[in-house]
């Protein structure tokens, strides 16, 4: 099962988009929907880093729990985070308590205020040209990692940013509409 499938409201979708009710939402509001904005980019480029590793579900379904623990995502309040922070939040059960992906979310939030250019305009300016990208007919045709997606994550690591590798990186553009990767028939698919 690769291609778009009929969800129980009859919508065609990406198939993963028809396999838990949670995914149903993020596939048709928010998944490939052009997103800007520092405190947005931000919190999704915190949880595809919390993400490596784990299903999407399980972020989603943790996304409120985040977003409490780490000050709604706003980039200049988790950057002022200390060792109490990272002690809260190792006890917090409402996120993914990874002591790794916790000191990288902080370090991220640091490195977005010593950029010289808005996180926005950056992360967007990896964005490829939508022509000359062909729809994906199945799910074994949408890529982990492109061009594109590494020279992301190059730059942000030379930026200070941690755990933005080139999947994250490409997950990352996935979510948040610089690339469209719904698949043929999906009924997002433009």
């Amino acid at each position: 099962m690769s291609s778009a499938t009929p969800g129980a409201d009859g919508r065609a979708r990406c198939p993963w988009g028809n396999s838990a009710e949670d995914y149903v939402a993020y596939h048709d509001d928010e998944w490939g929907v052009p997103l800007r904005g520092e405190q947005a980019l931000y919190e999704r480029l915190t949880l595809e880093a919390f993400q490596s590793g784990l299903s999407w579900l399980t972020i989603l379904r943790k996304r409120a729990g985040f977003r409490q623990a780490f000050a709604g995502f706003e980039p200049k309040l988790v950057a002022e985070f200390g060792d109490k922070d990272v002690a809260r939040l190792m006890a917090d059960t409402a996120i993914v308590r990874n002591r790794a992906k916790i000191d990288a979310a902080i370090r991220n939030a640091r490195a977005i205020a010593s950029l010289d250019v808005p996180l926005d305009e950056l992360l967007w300016s990896f964005a490829p040209d939508p022509a000359t990208r062909p729809r994906p007919k199945t799910l074994s045709e949408v890529p982990a990692i492109t061009p594109e997606s590494k020279a992301m994550a190059k730059d942000l690591k030379k930026r200070g940013f941690a755990f933005v590798g080139p999947t994250t990186a490409y997950a990352l553009m996935q979510a948040t509409g610089m690339v469209d990767d719904h698949v043929v028939g999906c009924w997002r698919a433009t």
